[in-house]
């Protein structure tokens, strides 16, 4: 006797709109947290296109124009922020071109918005970092690891939060960390003595899972990384909005005036263009290296 097999045919799945079918396509070429920043992007151009009636595809360039605008002026993005949308709308743009649901670009000849050179972070300085990781490794060896990574070594908090037990090694005698960077780009990075105690310490004598956890045991996210660095800085005496971001940015500049070269902190930082690391070395410059003090110095001698 033979059994009777049913066979279940799956329902098809729904077919993609072309506006969702060709930011499919241009956010293929991303991955990680890249792609979700560029996604998120996309959602509120299309948010906002819906919400005045116009399709995405019908767009031209008075349309994109009052978009930025917008961001400006109703959103009050900054700059940097609002150049960056505008490239990735910008860019969905000129994919749907080469792929070809666009004869031409909407956003081709879009005015964009004019962003300082300069970057307009002056972050912490040496006597605040200090205090800071000071604060971290009174509080704890997870909460000291986290400082660690993002002051003492530059690490972006995603990349931090991702690091596991067995991404430390050893060297040509040099203790290691490897980490994938932004870019899905791995980088191998040495660990000072007084680091890579830190980590070990934060390790526990554990050889695999996730450094950095939570007082729960769960690995730590960038949400539980703010709002522990926000503690700390607190606890450290320091009055001004400190976020994750700012111990990546006292990092470099930190190595910059220690009179670390432009090129190998470029190379420590994992910035692709150097003209990303000069910004920071401008930022230090500004109030460091000021003609005001140059100027008042050698007046008072006169006088």
């Amino acid at each position: 006797m033979t059994e009777s097999t049913t066979i279940v045919i799956p329902e098809p799945m729904p077919a993609l709109d072309e506006v969702h079918l060709a930011a499919a396509g241009y956010l293929a070429r991303y991955s990680g947290r890249t792609r979700d920043a560029y996604a998120l992007d996309l959602r509120t151009y299309f948010y906002w296109c819906a919400a005045r009636g116009v399709a995405v595809f019908d767009m031209t360039r008075p349309h994109v124009e009052l978009y930025v605008r917008w961001m400006e002026e109703e959103r009050g993005y900054a700059p940097a922020t609002t150049a960056r949308r505008l490239s990735t709308v910008a860019g969905f743009y000129r994919f749907a071109v080469i792929d070809g649901y666009l004869d031409r670009s909407p956003a081709e000849y879009v005015r964009r918005p004019r962003v300082p050179e300069e970057s307009q972070v002056l972050g912490l300085d040496r006597m605040q970092l200090g205090a800071l990781v000071a604060a971290a490794r009174a509080s704890g060896p997870d909460e000291a690891a986290l400082i660690t990574l993002l002051g003492l070594l530059g690490l972006r908090v995603s990349e931090a939060c991702h690091v596991d037990i067995e991404d430390m090694g050893t060297e040509r005698g040099h203790r290691t960390l490897h980490v994938i960077g932004k870019g899905n780009k791995p980088a191998l990075i040495p660990l000072p003595v007084p680091v890579a105690r830190t980590l070990d310490l934060a390790a526990d004598g554990r050889t695999t899972g996730a450094l950095l956890r939570t007082r729960t045991g769960r690995r730590m996210d960038r949400n539980a990384a703010t709002r522990i660095v926000k503690r700390l800085a607190r606890r450290a005496g320091i009055d001004h909005k400190v976020g994750c971001h700012a111990l990546r940015h006292a990092y470099i500049t930190a190595a910059l005036d220690a009179g670390v070269p432009l090129r190998d902190v470029q190379i420590a930082a994992r910035h692709a263009d150097p003209r990303t690391t000069t910004r920071y070395d401008r930022a230090r410059g500004n109030l460091d290296r000021h003609a005001n003090y140059v100027v008042a110095a050698f007046i008072a001698g006169a006088a």
